[in-house]
């Protein structure tokens, strides 16, 4: 939600307490220009077709009026929200639930394609009131009687044009000739093609048709790059950039609440003034941490799209998309948080090899350029880190009182048979051990294409997210793809398995573990064995017999900022989970193949 010229306040909408005190708490009190048309009319119980422009607040727009009509007390569905992608129907659970943090009793759940049922259909059995999700995923749970609308209130189509575009039109239908004849309906679509019209002519009773007309924003003076993420991994990546850019203060985006305290954790540990900033904060924290972030305290805040909604923090100078976003108008609003008040900003990407091909779009959103640019390697990393501290030096030497110290240097040096220049160079030793001078060498990154396209495939849940498609058979073949480059086919007893506390639910792929493990531990990839992937943990096969300073820096790995903890697994343990995840029901490792699409990034 942005604010804008108009007189109008949200508290003059009708809108119930409950709800004002939520949109309160969050720093919000003018509606956009279509919360300000869309959420009367829904109060008054009109159909709605929603027709605006990436960044004008739509979610907002079906969601407070939605809530409004809802009974708490009441545990069945009663709210039901279509969306293309997992990631936005995800973003979009997050938003409604922060308006409903005042209705006690009110409960969100999401269900989407690339997630295990079984956490799904145990939120769907808790009887919350609203449900957000994707279509193949909603067809399959109305199908199979886990999700019943007989009570259904109300239905929104978040996205129409882009599930359109990917080709959910049969899906939708399908969807909406389940839904009761009195729900109250809202389509909200960036444009109008004519099947979309189709689909509002047979399913909406006399909409209201609320048109927000596109306007030419002044364009702000943000430059936009972007970096292929390789083996290094998006933690070392961001560190980098940490070190090396010339920033005043950087907000960096991550996909969950979750990854926003983990990161944050993370960039402290190494020295970097970081803090997170999500919604499970309460006010008071959340304001604290922004008031940091404007004083100076804190230089990198770590945060999730909702929360970052309407930031103005002028010493923002730089946007890290550590996780891509969902859509253009999430992007749109990611980098209006720099170049404010007249300043310049940059926004930088981290994007895969298939997310690099999307990147037109949001190029053709801001109606600006994305350069690619190479990540610093190692030596330039310790090139940087030589030129701050011979500053340093420079600074203590010509401001600082050395006298004492050059008291201690003469009686070292005449006590012990040491030069000045051996004192000098072992306290410099001593000095960069936490940040090492001359970093080992980045891994090098033989046959990467290949590699890139046996990991994509392996990581299927974030591409086809709402394609379904046997997934967890798909990232089995993912991996074995990889396993093919990196030694398999070797005598099993030559490794050891590992346990490591990530897995595909925390959006990472066999690629990911390789990178981190081979720099971390120093190791070539050709010696990482078998990697099998399941939920929320992984199985790692390194080789036998590793010795104690390279277990001790195996716990060191992290991936996607998330620490692994690796440990030895047993052979019982490995087969054991193997043999569970055989015995699933087949439903449960993606029987709505024939529904769910492949979204078209």
């Amino acid at each position: 939600m942005q604010n804008n010229e108009s007189t109008v306040h949200f508290n003059e909408l009708g809108l119930p307490a409950p709800i004002l005190q939520s949109i309160e708490a969050m720093g919000f009190t003018q509606p956009t220009p279509i919360q300000a048309q869309s959420i009367p009319a829904l109060l008054e119980g009109n159909d709605i077709l929603g027709e605006a422009q990436t960044g004008t607040g739509k979610t907002a727009a079906f969601g407070l009026p939605l809530l409004a009509k809802l009974d708490a007390n009441i545990r069945e569905t009663q709210m039901l929200v279509v969306c293309p992608t997992r990631e936005l129907a995800i973003q979009v659970a997050d938003a409604i639930t922060e308006f409903a943090s005042k209705m006690k009793g009110m409960k969100v759940a999401t269900v989407y394609g690339g997630q295990s049922y079984t956490p799904q259909i145990r939120d769907l059995r808790a009887g919350p009131q609203v449900i957000v999700g994707t279509p193949g995923r909603l067809m399959d749970h109305i199908d199979k009687g886990r999700l019943k609308l007989d009570n259904l209130r109300a239905c929104v189509l978040d996205e129409a044009d882009e599930m359109l575009n990917m080709g959910f039109l049969e899906d939708i239908e399908w969807i909406l000739k389940h839904v009761p004849a009195e729900t109250q309906m809202a389509f909200f679509s960036a444009t109008m093609p004519p099947a979309i019209r189709k689909v509002t002519q047979q399913f909406l009773k006399s909409p209201v048709h609320v048109k927000i007309a596109a306007v030419k924003a002044a364009k702000a003076n943000i430059s936009q790059r972007a970096w292929r993420v390789n083996r290094i991994g998006k933690t070392t990546g961001l560190e980098r950039l940490a070190e090396t850019l010339d920033y005043d203060a950087m907000i960096v985006f991550v996909r969950t609440r979750n990854d926003t305290l983990i990161l944050a954790e993370h960039l402290l540990s190494k020295g970097f003034p970081a803090a997170a900033l999500n919604g499970d904060m309460n006010q008071g924290d959340r304001e604290r941490i922004v008031d940091q972030l404007k004083n100076g305290k804190v230089s990198i805040l770590i945060a999730t799209d909702v929360v970052a909604r309407g930031l103005d923090v002028p010493r923002i100078s730089h946007v890290i998309n550590y996780d891509l976003p969902t859509d253009a108008e999430s992007y749109v609003h990611r980098i209006g948080r720099t170049g404010r008040a007249g300043r310049s900003g940059e926004a930088i990407l981290f994007a895969n090899g298939r997310e690099m091909r999307s990147l037109f779009r949001l190029e053709r959103a801001t109606e600006g350029k994305i350069e690619t640019f190479e990540m610093p390697n190692a030596k330039q990393l310790g090139e940087v880190r030589m030129g701050r501290m011979q500053a340093q030096l420079a600074e203590t030497l010509e401001n600082q009182d050395l006298e004492k110290f050059r008291e201690v240097v003469a009686s070292f040096t005449s006590e012990n048979d040491w030069s000045a220049e051996d004192l000098a160079v072992a306290l410099l030793f001593q000095q960069q051990l936490k940040q090492p001078l001359f970093p080992k060498a980045d891994p090098v990154d033989n046959g990467r294409d290949r590699r890139e396209r046996q990991n994509t495939r392996g990581r299927r849940d974030d591409r086809m997210s709402d394609r379904g498609g046997r997934r967890n058979d798909r990232a089995d073949r993912g991996e074995r793809g990889n396993r093919a480059d990196r030694g398999q086919r070797r005598n099993p007893g030559d490794f050891d398995t590992f346990r490591f506390e990530v897995g595909r639910e925390h959006g990472v792929g066999p690629g990911d573990i390789v990178g981190a493990v081979a720099n971390e531990i120093n190791i070539d990839s050709s010696n990482i064995g078998h990697i099998k992937l399941f939920d929320q943990h992984a199985y790692v096969d390194l080789p036998k017999g590793m010795p104690k300073p390279l277990f001790q820096k195996l716990q060191q790995v992290a991936i996607r900022g998330r620490k692994t903890s690796p440990s030895i697994a047993s052979a019982k343990e490995v087969s054991m989970a193997a043999g569970a995840e055989r015995r699933a029901p087949r439903g449960e490792r993606g029987a709505q193949n024939r529904r769910e699409r492949r979204p078209f990034n």
